[in-house]
């Protein structure tokens, strides 16, 4: 038998799997149920069929649902490729017929990584970089809840005690969501008034006497501003309630979660080599684990990794106008964060990275330019890092050292 390419539309509940030979002639195709027993069913059909040839695998999703059918062709020793869903929707409208169905996916799955030469295997993700992955996941969802939380809490502040939502930066004082957690009218402030609030505040967390003195007289001072109860107040103070509440467990649970990431990121072998590049601490260099899977051996070259975190333009020419560089429509957006902003606290606390910062700022680059430029530079000198399992020299010249 020919060698074969299996190519797997992934579902949630049930997945579709076509098989092709060398000439695209169908082999097999069928639909599984997402479980163990039918889909170590379907490997074992598919290897039979092949009678000892090598099988090609393909699939249009690397998480979710996905998952465990990836993780029963690694442990099986199948050779796996990756083929992005878009990549899949755009190459099937040069297929004829079958409309759109799960099946003719399937199949054109199974005969791009038939025809192309570009795809990279997925490989095996080590249980760290698993773990980073879930951890830095749910801390950007908690982040993203505390950010909607606030911007609630602020702007139901706004509706009845304007005063009060100009006396404080909510996102940054725990001592201002303190304070809410008790007070959040202008007659109970006035009520209290300065000398008891700045007690009852130092007694319920807050850390000096002297930050509760200065809350408390910021607070009253904007109650005495305002005695117009406006219609709802006691209902929306009640919400103010709820919500600064909302935001001080959040703010616990993400403290919570960043102890978890930064711990299981000092178990990953590299990460003193990532952490002593300058700008990349533990939460950034969780964030490039997390989007790496910590094997930079997947990648092939600092040129594919830059690839992928859209550091690395490319042309958009057409007719007479060439050298148009654009970013590529597909990168990771985690991973590009993470070198942005690792080379912006480079150019601060990095001697290297902020002579190569003003270098491009005289060359007529803007900010975000020259930033990016160092991000990419920077990404050479990370790659030869972990290969090298090497630390930073902060006296080697940057240039030599990206160079490496």
């Amino acid at each position: 038998m020919p060698e074969l390419w299996a190519g797997t539309d992934a579902g949630k509940g049930e997945h579709h799997c076509t098989v092709i030979d060398a000439d695209g002639t169908k082999a097999l195709s069928r639909r599984v149920p997402n479980s163990e027993d039918e889909l170590l069913q379907l490997l074992g059909d598919v290897l039979d069929l092949a009678d000892g040839s090598p099988v090609t695998w393909a699939v249009d999703l690397n998480a979710g649902g996905a998952a465990l059918w990836i993780a029963l062709l690694v442990n099986h020793g199948q050779r796996l490729f990756y083929i992005p869903g878009r990549t899949v929707h755009h190459a099937s409208g040069s297929y004829r017929g079958d409309g759109k169905s799960d099946a003719k996916d399937a199949f054109v799955i199974a005969d791009q990584a038939r025809m192309r030469r570009d795809l990279q295997p997925l490989q095996e993700t080590s249980e760290i970089a698993v773990d980073l992955k879930i951890l830095t996941g749910r801390r950007m969802d908690l982040s993203a809840d505390r950010t909607r939380a606030i911007n609630r809490l602020r702007s139901q502040i706004l509706e009845y005690f304007p005063a009060l939502e100009r006396a404080f930066d909510y996102s940054t004082s725990k001592t201002a969501l303190i304070l809410l957690t008790g007070y959040q009218t202008p007659a109970a402030l006035r009520r209290i008034g300065r000398a008891r609030l700045a007690t009852w505040l130092k007694n319920h967390g807050v850390r000096t006497l002297n930050v509760a003195k200065s809350a408390a007289d910021a607070a009253v001072t904007a109650a005495e501003a305002q005695f117009t109860v406006v219609p709802g107040q006691k209902t929306a103070a009640k919400m103010v309630h709820t919500l600064a509440r909302e935001v001080m467990a959040l703010d616990e649970e993400i403290a919570q979660t960043n102890a978890l990431i930064e711990g299981r990121f000092r178990e990953h072998p590299d990460a003193e080599v990532i952490t002593n590049m300058p700008g990349i601490g533990d939460m950034l260099g969780a964030e490039f684990i997390a989007a790496t899977g910590g094997d930079m051996a997947a990648f092939g070259s600092p040129d594919r990794l830059a690839g992928v975190a859209g550091l690395a333009p490319v042309p958009r020419d057409s007719g007479k106008i060439s050298g148009n560089l654009r970013r590529p429509r597909r990168y990771s957006r985690r991973l590009l964060r993470m070198f942005y902003l690792s080379a912006q606290v480079a150019t601060v606390h990095c001697p290297q990275s902020k002579t190569f910062y003003q270098r491009k700022r005289a060359e007529g680059k803007s900010h975000k330019q020259a930033v990016l430029a160092l991000a990419r530079r920077r990404l050479n000198v990370l790659w030869a890092l972990i290969r090298d399992h090497r630390t930073f020299e902060t006296t080697a010249p940057f240039p030599a050292a990206a160079a490496a």
